[in-house]
């Protein structure tokens, strides 16, 4: 049986390090990568770079790889599809790929009403969907969106992020009409108060001083929302937060906008990560997990709001045959091997020994999570809750040096996202990695 991770070179290595100093050279310096891991290939949960190093991948690919790196039955979806035509536009055209996706992904979306899917190539495309179907629908132009939301940033998109100022800095102005509420961040509550005594004033908040203060109701075509926040830090709302928010959205005939981009597709344990909380959206955003890492997003709304005409919206390669037909294995791949099961497994394994680390550590401040979707929040300590972005960013460091693919968000949150097919024994050998060197990090202050 073969032992992972398996470091053969001190990351990066020299050809790592060549291809690095190349990409700085040719490449958009927009991006921001968490450290120099050069891929060379992928197995399932295990990601090889240049230099021969193998890493237990505990982030799946940005959680785009929820199925694992090149599972063998998308691999043969895509390659079978690459014989037979690439593309043809299904905005102008027809084909069996996008129909039998789109009926997969009105099946397992929350809801027993009508449905209808708009297929776009990413994230970002599936949230600006949602946003023009959204005014369209209603006639209305202003928005609910949250503090600490990361949406994408296209300019649409990025009018509803609100994680880290960077993002935003020198494009303003974005889209109009977008007012930010603070999310339930009961860890770091925005209003200092205390679940359950708070009573969810967070929800109240949004009606009493915001919709009755300064943002007519009537005006507001949807909110937008993560169900657990993911670049915000993995945040996880209290119980009846959601279903306090559908009714005041109800209230006033509000639509609720359900970005599961990074949440969805079996991440938490359910295809949606909504369904925790016994919430049907009135418009749902799909992508990265969706195709295993191809480009595709999807706009999944009910019928009777899904209602624009022909040429309102549109996207050339929306709905490309390889992406449909990867997207079709992956709906299939989960069913097949119960892997929504081994997130709920897995996750309430991983949950029990970061709770027991926390117990352990004044620097682990908080544990949360869903499925596989978790976060460890890193404070200087427990007292003072202060974040610790620095030894957040070494844990990650020194993790991946030692043979672990994990990466941050929020302001000092480790996130622990593997593929769903993650074995046991991966998540011991990558969790005793982690513990080792959250306790180091922790001695040396």
């Amino acid at each position: 049986m073969s032992v992972y991770p398996k470091i053969i070179v001190t990351p990066p290595g020299p050809k790592a390090r060549e291809l690095v100093r190349k990409d700085e050279s040719v490449i958009s310096p927009s991006y921001g990568r968490f450290y120099p891991l050069v891929v060379e290939s992928g197995r399932g949960c295990i990601v090889k770079d240049v230099d021969g190093n193998e890493y237990i991948d505990f982030n799946s690919g940005l959680v785009c790889l929820n199925v694992g790196h090149s599972h063998p039955k998308v691999v043969a979806a895509v390659k079978s599809q690459c014989d037979r035509f690439l593309h043809y536009s299904n905005t102008d055209f027809f084909y069996a790929e996008v129909i039998n996706l789109a009926e997969k992904l009105v099946e397992i979306a929350p809801g027993s009403f009508d449905k209808k899917v708009y297929f776009g190539n990413s994230g970002a495309e599936s949230v600006e969907a949602a946003v023009k179907l959204a005014k369209w629908h209603t006639r209305k132009q202003r928005f609910i969106g949250f503090i600490s939301a990361f949406h994408g940033r296209t300019v649409g998109a990025l009018s509803f992020t609100a994680s880290k100022p960077t993002q935003k800095r020198y494009f303003f102005p974005l889209m109009p009409g977008v007012t930010h509420v603070p999310y339930p961040y009961c860890y770091r509550c925005p209003f200092k108060l205390t679940y359950p005594n708070c009573n969810y004033w967070c929800v109240d908040f949004i009606d009493e001083f915001v919709l009755q203060k300064y943002v007519p109701p009537e005006e507001v075509a949807a909110i937008l929302l993560e169900p657990v926040q993911g670049e915000g830090g993995y945040v996880v709302p209290p119980p009846e937060y959601f279903q306090r928010l559908k009714k005041l959205a109800d209230e006033y005939g509000i639509l609720l906008i359900d970005d599961e981009v990074q949440a969805g597709m079996g991440r938490t344990g359910k295809w949606f990560a909504i369904e925790h909380w016994g919430v049907e959206p009135d418009i749902i955003c799909s992508a990265k997990a969706l195709a295993s890492g191809l480009p595709l997003g999807a706009t999944i709304a009910k019928t009777k709001v899904m209602d624009w005409v022909g040429g309102s919206h549109a996207s050339t390669f929306g709905g490309n045959p390889l992406s449909c037909v990867a997207a079709n294995a992956v709906i299939d791949v989960i069913r097949e091997e119960r892997l929504l099961e081994n997130a709920v497994r897995q996750g309430a394994y991983i949950m029990k020994r970061l709770e027991e680390l926390k117990e352990q550590s004044e620097i682990v401040g908080d544990v949360r999570g869903k499925g596989l979707m978790i976060g460890m929040e890193i404070v200087e300590n427990k007292e003072t809750k202060k974040p610790a972005p620095k030894k957040a960013k070494e844990i990650m460091m020194r993790s991946w040096k030692r043979g672990v693919a994990v990466i941050t968000c929020g302001v000092s949150t480790i996130r622990i996202a593997p593929p769903l097919r993650i074995t046991k024994e991966l998540v011991d050998s990558a969790l005793g990695i982690i513990v080792d060197v959250v306790k180091e990090v922790e001695r040396e202050g």
